[in-house]
């Protein structure tokens, strides 16, 4: 077995045996951590497709990540409040079902992807970088001026939303139901850099012009990839959303989509479980060296200068050694 599958099962069972220990031990607190890392886990995923296979550095995920988190919120204010969204020409009324609320966001984010991407792919570069910020601080600053839904104070949800058969007010039942979507998002992830399209977009990352010469167009391939990425991010606001039961402009602010880079970088770009070490290093530190300073960043920031120097294929990455990504 090659060490980085061997890395990458460690990773996977860390999780929920994390979980489950927090579980036994009655500390719900840590469930919830082990949820949130999931969650953010699910994000980097879905930054990883675009950044990792792609090329694409993309500083303004938070966008998609705000408009899953928003679709969520949206809707379940409108069911807790029985108004309906749209009265005329189509009765549309608020839900709380997960699996409605995840197809509103996946959808909603992909569209908002296809846009933003049809638009930004036609750049490259730093320019590409500032074009996708701009779009998210545009979200960002439009949610703040939005009064209908909390502005700048956000948006309260007062009962979690149901998944049809389970209980998700208790901790293990929805971290169970974060972990299930970030396996599922996983096992997609690597069948997709196998498959003949991860293969012809990873040519397109490493020499553009030789995949033209073969009669495919790189524009197309990135911008498929960029929806995929989105469409993800934007499931993972969602689950993010629902976890806090709470939704703000902060959630398409360009620190969020700063935080699911750095994800992707402390675990290792391409890597497929890199995002997953990113995120549980990223929440341990936030819980551990939070409860010491409320400065903690700057140790977060020297880690990450640590990683970029000296170790610039992130934990999966240095422990795996030279073997190729996506294994």
């Amino acid at each position: 077995m090659r060490r980085e599958t061997l890395l990458n099962i460690v990773l996977f069972a860390l999780l929920p045996a994390t979980a489950l220990a927090a579980w036994m031990l009655d500390e719900p607190f840590i469930i919830t951590l082990a949820t949130k890392a999931a969650i953010l886990a699910l994000a980097g995923v879905g930054l990883n497709i675009a950044l990792g296979l792609g090329g694409l550095i993309s500083f303004g995920h938070a966008a998609f990540f705000g408009l899953g988190g928003y679709a969520m919120g949206i809707l379940a204010s409108h069911a807790q409040s029985y108004a309906p969204l749209m009265e005329s020409p189509f009765l549309i009324e608020g839900t709380k079902s997960m699996p409605v609320i995840w197809l509103v966001a996946i959808v909603t984010s992909a569209l908002a992807a296809l846009a933003i991407g049809a638009l930004s792919l036609r750049t490259s570069g730093v320019y590409f970088i500032m074009v996708t910020l701009a779009f998210g601080q545009m979200l960002f600053y439009f949610t703040i001026s939005w009064p209908a839904y909390g502005g700048e104070d956000g948006l309260s949800i007062y009962v979690r939303n149901g998944f049809p058969g389970l209980n998700t007010l208790d901790p293990l039942t929805f971290f169970g139901v974060a972990f299930a979507v970030l396996a599922l998002v996983l096992w997609g992830a690597g069948r997709l850099a196998k498959s003949a399209f991860g293969l012809a977009l990873s040519a397109a990352r490493q020499n553009p012009e030789r995949v033209e010469t073969v009669g495919l167009a790189p524009y197309r391939l990135r911008l498929v990839a960029f929806v995929i990425s989105g469409a993800i991010t934007g499931l993972a606001g969602a689950l993010f959303a629902d976890l806090n039961r709470f939704v703000s402009p902060t959630m398409f602010s360009w620190q969020t989509s700063g935080e699911i880079m750095v994800f992707v970088i402390l675990g290792g770009v391409g890597r497929l479980f890199g995002p997953v070490a990113g995120a549980a290093l990223f929440i341990l530190l936030e819980h551990v060296l939070g409860g010491l300073s409320e400065f903690w960043h700057i140790y977060l920031g020297l880690i990450l200068l640590l990683v970029v120097l000296f170790a610039r294929g992130g934990i999966v990455g240095t422990i795996a050694g030279r073997e190729v990504a996506h294994d």
